[in-house]
């Protein structure tokens, strides 16, 4: 199949197959954006009641951008990955500084957090930009119709790619084809059970002629994943607990914790620890973690580590707590 044939049967079962999303048909780069960073690690389902909250909360780049760090991250509460929302936020503070959004793709990938992807993204999206939006989705479509068996998660693999999706990109389409890209590897070309039978491509998929369906697109061997364990000791003192800001260069980073501990013995506060739970699981890209959690509810006033700070217990709701620590809220026992 050429380009040619290959481009138009995608945007003819786009035309009837697109998924219908409050973000679809609108020419406002901030919601296209927001949309953008949302779904960058999030299922459409849940992304979408997040994009509609923020839209609510921060229906302009500038009311996003005169936000504290702590009302985005509370917004953001649940979808993890909260660097995606901090360098949102910052992103906004640099568009507002700019006079508005930019309208080349140098200057969106220029802006905090922004790559390649989400750049043509938004870029064709909002403004038409002629380039071509590589995410997971097509990386699998393309290997599997051109039998690309290049590891995608390779320099040379990323370029192969790219390459060919802008070689397929159609003049002044940029933004249906890529939203047509996005929605077929979706709903259609999907990793586990793809619709063969009644794809628009079938007759020229490589990998469904050749048997190797499950088998592209190719990625190379994962880093190793670090176990980690630790604790956590909700400390309940007269209807205060005590609370810290995960510092950087960690995971959730800015986010608020109860006493934390890993690679320690507990400390001593002064009363019995009742353990609500042991070895709570927790999946993170590279990191599985390990958890305890403790209850400690002293009758005197117990010396905190440096960092924590006492605070109302009804208040926690103010506070963008990890979901792990979420989990472990959820195992209280009522005050």
């Amino acid at each position: 199949m050429s380009p040619l044939s290959f481009t138009a049967a995608l945007l003819r079962w786009f035309a009837q197959y697109g998924r219908e999303l409050p973000w679809r048909g609108i020419d406002d780069p901030y919601g296209i954006w927001v949309s953008e960073v949302i779904l960058q690690q999030t299922r459409i389902d849940q992304g979408r009641d997040y994009w509609l909250r923020f839209m609510e909360r921060f229906p302009t780049v500038e009311a996003l951008a005169a936000a504290s760090e702590d009302e985005v991250l509370r917004l953001w509460q649940g979808l993890g990955y909260y660097s995606r929302a901090r360098n949102m936020h910052a992103a906004a503070r640099q568009i507002v500084e700019a006079g508005g959004f930019p309208r080349t793709i140098q200057g969106l990938r220029a802006l905090k957090g922004v790559g390649d992807y989400t750049a043509a993204a938004v870029g064709s999206m909002a403004f038409n930009l002629p380039a071509a939006a590589v995410d997971g989705n097509v990386y699998r479509v393309l290997a599997r119709h051109y039998g690309i068996d290049v590891p995608i998660n390779t320099t040379h693999g990323k370029h192969t790619f790219e390459s060919l999706a802008t070689e397929l990109l159609p003049p002044g389409q940029a933004s249906a084809f890529n939203q047509a890209m996005m929605d077929f590897g979706a709903t259609w070309c999907t990793p586990r059970s793809p619709r063969c039978i009644d794809c628009p491509v079938a007759g020229t998929c490589d990998a469904l002629h050749t048997g190797r369906i499950h088998l592209l697109p190719v990625k190379e061997r994962k880093l190793k994943v670090k176990e980690r364990h630790f604790a956590y000791i909700y400390i309940r003192y007269k209807g205060k607990t005590a609370l810290r800001r995960r510092p950087a260069g960690d995971i959730w980073q800015g986010l608020w914790e109860p006493l934390f501990v890993e690679d320690a013995p507990l400390p001593d506060l002064g009363c019995p620890l009742t353990l609500l739970a042991s070895g709570v699981k927790h999946v993170l890209t590279h990191r599985v973690l390990l958890a305890d959690f403790y209850l400690a509810e002293p009758q005197a006033l117990p010396a905190l580590p440096e960092g924590y700070i006492w605070v109302e217990e009804p208040a926690l709701p103010d506070y963008a707590l990890p979901r792990l620590v979420e989990r472990m809220l959820d195992l209280l026992p009522q005050g």
